[in-house]
């Protein structure tokens, strides 16, 4: 007869006071299923590649980072803390070594830093092709960024939305390219607020996370339909509830953390859909989706509201001080083919009656 080994059990109460035979029991490899769901098994090779990671000195960042250099890719480290960068960069080089691996000074809460580092990486390099917005802030005192944004709506969302613009022609010339932005199922609690983007008529910390959440799966999505046709393609991730620095701010959500450590997933874990998103064939079609555990998701009815989604990209350019012929670039781009296939039609057409004219008997 085959052996069979014995199912570990794990018993978690839900209510301390309550009975033995009314606690959840789950086995240990139930638990790991649900840990270790949604695995990038992608086997591309990024050899020539270049790709730039923000918020990569730790947690999802670092991991994403490394293991795109393990592909071969040319690898920057966009950090705010260039001293940790430049530690994780040397660990990164050491352990798939590949030396490759750069780090550049990225402040999210400065524009002037943005720029900076826009400005110094174009020049530096002469293509981009997988840009993966990571960095965030969560759940921080109310506080602002040096341009008088609200802290959650000025580093997750249009920090990411700048440094997207700026990168956004290098990206064009690198195609077929790709931008991952990495948002959370918390946008499922968020609502943008357009009269009080900034909260300063009323603020939550929590609440401030999951609107910047949101605003990154309407980016994702309003960006998708403007490079339609134009070889750069874009994804919103959700990447699970991770270990990570995140917390920080938070000692509630750090508690809650430590509560449930079994169901939280480690760093490596939560940058597979990063890593599916940015290397998986095939996905050109699913551009503007979102995603998790390696698999499409649903999104709440707010991030599917496309009015809502133009607004927010006309006031974040407006926000941003970008030029309106970037909006409407964009905007051109983006229908772009159908244009061509009306103007086409409308010459077909006055052909046509053109001919039919010349055949018809003179009176």
């Amino acid at each position: 007869m085959p052996s069979t080994s014995p199912t570990v059990r794990l018993t978690i109460p839900f209510l301390c006071n309550r009975p033995q035979n009314t606690y959840q029991m789950l086995s240990l490899d139930k638990i790991w299923k649900m840990l270790s769901s949604g695995v990038c098994t992608s086997n591309a090779q990024l050899p020539g590649k270049v790709v730039i990671v923000t918020g990569a000195n730790t947690g999802i960042g670092k991991e994403t980072a490394k293991d795109l250099a393990q592909r071969g890719a040319r690898v920057y480290l966009a950090c705010r803390d260039v001293q940790k960068g430049e530690q994780v960069a040397s660990e990164i080089q050491a352990t798939t070594g590949n030396n490759q691996v750069l780090v550049r000074k990225l402040d999210l809460a400065d524009t002037k830093s943005i720029r900076a580092f826009a400005k110094d990486f174009l020049a530096e390099e002469k293509q981009l092709h997988i840009l993966i917005n990571n960095a965030g802030v969560m759940m921080c005192p109310y506080s602002k960024t040096a341009d008088g944004f609200e802290m959650h709506i000025g580093v997750n969302h249009l920090g990411h939305f700048l440094l997207t613009h700026l990168l956004l022609e290098k990206l064009k010339e690198s195609g077929p390219s790709r931008i991952v932005n990495v948002s959370s199922l918390a946008h499922h609690l968020g609502r943008i607020h357009f009269h009080n983007l900034q909260g300063e008529k009323f603020y939550s910390a929590g609440l401030a996370y999951c609107h910047s959440k949101l605003a990154n799966i309407l980016f994702t999505q309003e960006l998708a339909r403007r490079l339609k046709g134009s070889g750069v393609t874009t994804y919103s991730v959700h990447p699970g509830t991770v270990h990570s620095e995140l917390t920080r701010h938070s000692l509630f959500m750090r508690w809650i953390w430590q509560l449930f450590f079994l169901f939280i997933k480690t760093p490596q874990q939560g940058a597979q859909t990063s890593l599916y998103c940015a290397l998986t064939e095939g996905l050109e079609s699913l551009s503007g989706s979102h995603f998790s555990d390696c698999h499409l998701t649903w999104v709440s009815g707010q991030a599917r509201n496309e009015t809502i989604a133009r607004r927010l990209w006309d006031v974040s350019c407006d926000l941003l001080g970008l030029p309106t012929d970037w909006k409407r670039k964009m905007s051109i781009s983006g229908m772009e083919s159908s244009a061509f296939l009306a103007c086409v039609r409308l010459w077909v057409g006055s052909q046509h009656c053109e001919r039919k004219q010349r055949s018809l008997p003179l009176t």
